[in-house]
């Protein structure tokens, strides 16, 4: 009895070194991160909005965290590429993603052979920041606001709109309006934003749904002329209407970027990483650069930002059936 005694003992201290070997290492690298150098994806080429936003981020948080933050661009596939490889790496604070509207709304809603969920295969951090579309057309369009576009498309079936390519924000945010205003536009998808601006200032298609930051110079030298700004209130500064006000409740299209880590990381790593990039968004320096792309500093917790996915992801799965839109 004595023998069986001592058994039950010795099982169950291993049982509990067991238990501990498990729990340790994460409680022990939440409380020495970082030791070393963090990477912060971002999906998508060099030079682009979400690569200016990722280094100015980078940058602040290397800053509060006293390692140095590296941008590494791990463009293709819509930035799935990017996404999937910060999906399968360690949860341990040293590799992150800036997400953005396509890796985590756009793409799983409207790709199922996604190697990634948009919402199992990441912990959530913080919204970094956001930048508005804006309807534009050809200043030769005789409409000067959204409902006399409407009208116009209804009296003249078949009127073109240019995106960024197939499943695009450019594009999804067209076919939003399509369906709303019950009209018939042809889509034609361009390799990139810049291209299909240029043949909406030549007139080679009408209309088009863009960043603002995109838009600003042409609609300032008359170039393009805008119809309506895609956010839910309409920006300050800005003397033009939300669609919402011109007939289209519910109607916002807007750029938004996010910083992510893979699944299971520690919440104090979480939590150390939201308040940094709290305290960065602040920055003067940091504000004027946003400024400078036409983006908005946000800054929420990582609850906030789970709940914006998920609704991003049902707002474009609805738009992606709606339009019957599949992958090409």
């Amino acid at each position: 009895m004595l023998r069986t005694g001592f058994r039950s003992i010795a099982l169950a201290l291993l049982a509990c070194a067991a238990a501990s070997a498990q729990t340790f290492p994460a409680a022990a690298s939440a409380q020495t991160f970082p030791s070393k150098p963090v990477r912060l994806i971002a999906p998508f080429a060099a030079g682009g909005a979400l690569d200016l936003i990722a280094r100015a981020v980078g940058q602040k948080l290397a800053d509060s965290l006293g390692k140095p933050v590296i941008v590494d661009n791990r463009a293709g596939a819509s930035g799935a590429i990017g996404s999937e490889l910060v999906a399968r790496s360690a949860p341990d604070g040293y590799t992150l993603l800036l997400g953005a509207t396509t890796t985590h709304g756009i793409n799983p809603a409207l790709n199922p052979k996604l190697q990634y969920d948009p919402v199992k295969d990441f912990t959530p951090i913080s919204l970094v920041a956001t930048i508005p579309h804006v309807l534009v057309v050809n200043p030769a369009v005789p409409a000067k606001t959204l409902p006399e576009f409407v009208r116009l498309a209804k009296a003249k079936p078949g009127m073109t709109f240019g995106s960024a390519g197939h499943g695009s924000p450019h594009h999804l945010a067209i076919e939003m309006l399509k369906n709303m205003a019950g009209i018939d536009l042809v889509h034609v998808p361009y390799k990139g934003s810049g291209p299909a601006m240029i043949d909406l200032m030549s007139g080679q298609i009408q209309l088009m749904s863009v960043e603002l930051t995109a838009a600003a110079p042409y609609i300032k030298d008359g170039r393009m002329r805008p119809l309506a700004i895609a956010t839910p209130k309409r920006v300050a500064g800005l003397d033009l209407p939300t669609v919402a006000e011109s007939g289209y409740p519910g109607f916002e299209v807007t750029a938004w970027y996010a910083v992510f880590g893979p699944p299971g990381m520690p919440r104090a790593i979480v939590s150390r990483l939201q308040g940094d990039i709290a305290k960065g968004l602040q920055a003067a320096d940091l504000r004027e650069r946003f400024a400078g792309l036409g983006a908005t500093p946000v800054g929420t917790t990582p609850e906030e930002l789970g709940t914006h996915v998920r609704a991003e992801l049902a707002r474009w799965t609805k738009v992606i059936k709606a339009g019957n839109i599949t992958v090409e």
